[in-house]
């Protein structure tokens, strides 16, 4: 990485996938220029495979914790005609799947649509620079071209996040698109009116399970994409040091000294993982949160209890700061989730052995209302 990039990065809050992994994927094209790809990508399939399973021989680490089977499938269904879709719970990481896939594929994840109810189609095809377009008319030159128009023209890509938050009719444009393969300019003459999608295009959307109904996918778009489910992490061991590995890093970027502890995060994840699911690790029922407890959140979480702990207090993070920072998690849907999180910490925390659970139990006062 070149001395402009590495001072281009150190000022961004969060560069994209292409630049922060930028060693890794030269390293990956450099023993990869004979394997045999689908046409358009910029990595095989097995060395984009390998970008996010990782690869300890070749320096490659491990990018997105999950299945490897669902990457395989995903990566197979891009080189086809069919897009992607990635469904799941909040938290479970689509989105960050789908930026290291791009990445991998096209060499550019910034080809993004972010749905949303005020989302048109104009923000996914293209616009016009009316200054432009009063002066000359419609022409080439006062054509605004959105993600969608670049990713046909260039042969790359193309993001959608949270697709079932637009409206039906915004969802709907992409039919013609994704079966044709070509997006019409009618104001345009000529050949310029017509953009064909070179080899590489395709799309990745994603949608959290929360929203179902909401914007249901129609049956005609729903039949031009594959599914693919994202389910949570299973396994605590790895959750945790995926919490650890991700919260050391935003807190280094966040000027904070010291990296987080080991034991209170070990409090924080088990507590995640039992409000989440309604079990204690020990298998008895409990009363769950009806907000999101994922693994991005419990990152969220664990980032804000070593902000916290270290410019107001100059130490690591501890179990009151889990208190606080928990307070803010549990009220985002249900005012009665507080009251459940407060059960949880006067019945479950006060039962758990150990130093931190204790400290735990004795901050339960922290918590609002």
């Amino acid at each position: 990485m070149t001395e402009t990039t590495e001072t281009t990065e150190e000022k961004l809050q969060r560069p994209p996938a292409e630049v922060r992994f930028a060693d890794e994927l030269a390293l990956l094209r450099e023993g990869d220029a004979d394997a045999p790809r689908p046409p358009g990508w910029a990595l095989s399939m097995e060395a984009a495979r390998r970008f996010i399973v990782g690869d300890e021989v070749r320096g490659i680490h491990r990018k997105f914790v999950g299945d490897p089977s669902l990457i395989d499938r995903a990566l197979v269904t891009l080189a086809t005609s069919r897009g992607l879709m990635l469904v799941g719970e909040p938290g479970t990481a689509k989105s960050l799947l789908s930026e290291l896939i791009a990445a991998a594929v096209s060499g550019d994840s910034t080809l993004t649509i972010q749905g949303g109810a005020a989302t048109t189609e104009d923000q996914i095809k293209y616009s016009w620079n009316y200054a432009l377009l009063v002066s000359e008319g419609p022409s080439p030159r006062s054509l605004v071209p959105a993600p969608m128009l670049n990713g046909m023209a260039e042969g790359k890509i193309v993001r959608f996040e949270e697709i079932t938050r637009c409206p039906l009719e915004v969802q709907d444009s992409l039919l013609s698109l994704l079966s044709e393969r070509v997006l019409a300019v009618p104001e345009l003459a000529g050949a310029d009116s017509m953009v064909f999608a070179r080899e590489g295009f395709n799309v990745i959307a994603t949608a959290n399970t929360r929203d179902r109904g909401v914007n249901e996918m129609s049956a005609a778009l729903k039949r031009r994409f594959n599914f693919e489910t994202v389910f949570p992490i299973a396994d605590f061991q790895t959750e945790l040091d995926l919490v650890e590995s991700e919260a050391s890093a935003l807190l280094e970027r966040s000027g904070v000294a010291v990296p987080p502890r080991r034991d209170v995060l070990e409090v924080l994840v088990t507590t995640f993982r039992e409000l989440r699911g309604g079990m204690t690790a020990k298998g008895e029922a409990m009363e769950r949160l009806s907000t999101v407890m994922s693994t991005a959140e419990a990152v969220s979480v664990a980032h804000a209890i070593g902000v916290r702990g270290w410019f107001l207090r100059g130490e690591h993070g501890t179990p009151s700061d889990i208190v606080e920072c928990l307070a803010g998690t549990a009220a985002k849907d249900n005012a009665d989730d507080l009251a459940r999180l407060r059960r949880y910490l006067e019945q479950q925390a006060k039962a758990r052995p150990g130093a931190q659970w204790k400290a735990l139990y004795e901050a339960r006062h922290r918590l609002p209302g």
